[in-house]
Parts: C-alpha cells; structure tokens; sequence
C-alpha cells in the first residue's frame, strides 16, 4: 500500500508540474527553412503553457555549457565568493582560447565575454559541497555536478532541457528563485541585451564543444507590457558560422510569436 501511494504521488506531482505544449508551424517553418536540427520553446508565464518547434527535443536534456554562467553568478553571490558583480575577478594567467579572455574582470563583463577562465575560478573557490547544495535549492536541470569543479557545465555531468531552461529563467525573472532577491536582481541586470519601450530583453548563449561541432544554446527572457516570456533555444552547432545562427533563429521565432 505504502509503494502504491508513493508512485501517485509522485505521478500526480509529475502531473502538476506538467505544462501544456502548443506547436507553432510558423517556428517549424523557420528551423526548416535553414536546414536546422533543434529546438525552441516559449513559456508564456501568465498562460502557464509552453509554444514552441520539437517538442521531444525541447525534453531532452543537454550540457548547459555557457548558460550555466547564470545560475552560477547566482551561487558565487549567494556563497559570497564574490561581493557583487562588479568585483574584479582574476582569469588566473596564461594563454586563453580568446584574447578577450586573457585579463581579471568583473562577473558583469566576464558574462558579456563569456570569460570561461574567470567562472571556472570562481567555481574551485566556491567548492564541489557548496556548488552542489546551492544548486540543489535552484532545481536546475539534473542537479549533477560530478566530482570535477570547474568543468561540469562544460563536459556534463550536469545537463538541463531547454523546458526546464525556460522554467527556470521564469522563476528569475520573476524573482522567485530561494536566493536573495538582491542577488537575482545583480544577475538580471548583467543578461539585459537590449529594450525598447515597453519590453526588454534578457539573453546568455553556449556552446558546448566550442568552437568544434556540438550543442548551442541561446537561453532568456522578454519582459513586455508587464508579462513575462522566457525562452530556450538549442541546436546542433555544425560550424563556426552558427554561432550567429543562434541568435538570427532566436529572434525569429521570439518574433513570429509576437514577442518581439
């Protein structure tokens, strides 16, 4: 009795925290036109459903790989490795994959470059113990950090779907995550990309196994005439060239839906 009570209630909980998932042709369309493999999906936070193309895939879980530069500026304030994010950070000397990234800077910079050196510093002063407790309290995709610091958002294991992406940057949008709200606010104002009257818009991409072939992401949220529309794209990076296509398929879809 007590094993049959436990699977319903953990089906009913599974059943809670589903959403309702429309498919938009107009976003197939698009993936189609340029011959994409991947996945975008919309969370609509007042509708409570998700819109989007592949629905399977946007299920399936992935490497955060950059984008994970956003829960972890949240852990580093959180812990209090790090002030705020305008403290200068060191990158820890020696040649870098980019020149950008080959100096200390702020986390407000840091996440603009997408400066792996200087979170991956950030992440052995935090620790395994602390890194693993804090994201614990996120609920961030897998939750498994595995036993190497610095570079599990890079190499796994911890992964997360692009639903649970979308998820996720709801509850920080909306100030809802079980950290400071102080500290939601620091990360929020480093991810504005750009606005316009009425609207804003929120954006960290990755790409794991850059800059050869693997995952790209292009993770965010609008904010728009008081509502709130998280978003999460992924698809798979052939080549250098669709770093930009990240960003261009992004937009059309956020677009096609009347987002932006």
């Amino acid at each position: 009795m007590k094993s049959l009570l436990g699977t319903l209630a953990l089906w009913l909980l599974v059943q809670s925290n589903a959403l309702a998932w429309e498919d938009s042709a107009a976003i197939s369309e698009l993936f189609h036109e340029q011959n994409i493999a991947g996945t975008f999906v919309l969370y609509d936070v007042q509708t409570q459903r998700l819109v989007g193309h592949a629905q399977e895939r946007g299920e399936k879980r992935y490497v955060p790989a950059s984008t994970f530069k956003i829960p972890h500026t949240l852990i580093g304030l959180t812990v209090g490795v790090v002030a705020d994010v305008d403290q200068v950070l060191p990158y820890g000397g020696g040649k870098q994959a980019f020149a950008s990234w080959e100096r200390d800077m702020p986390l407000r910079e840091a996440i603009t470059l997408s400066n792996v050196p200087v979170y991956q510093g950030m992440a052995r002063r935090i620790g395994l113990q602390r890194m693993s407790d804090t994201l614990a309290l996120l609920d961030y995709g897998n939750g498994n950090i595995g036993t190497i610091v610095d570079r599990f958002w890079l190499d796994g294991p911890l992964e997360i779907s692009a639903v649970e992406q979308a998820r996720f940057l709801a509850r920080l949008a909306a100030d809802e995550l079980p950290v400071p709200p102080e500290h939601q606010r620091s990360t929020r104002e480093i991810l504005l990309l750009e606005q316009g009257e009425g609207w804003k818009l929120y954006g960290k991409t990755g790409w794991q196994n850059a800059p050869d072939p693997g995952i790209g992401w292009w993770v965010g949220w609008v904010e728009k005439e008081g509502q709130i529309y998280s978003f999460a794209l992924n698809i798979d990076m052939r080549s250098a060239e669709d770093a930009a296509t990240r960003l261009e398929l992004g937009r059309a879809s956020l677009r096609a839906l009347g987002i932006l």
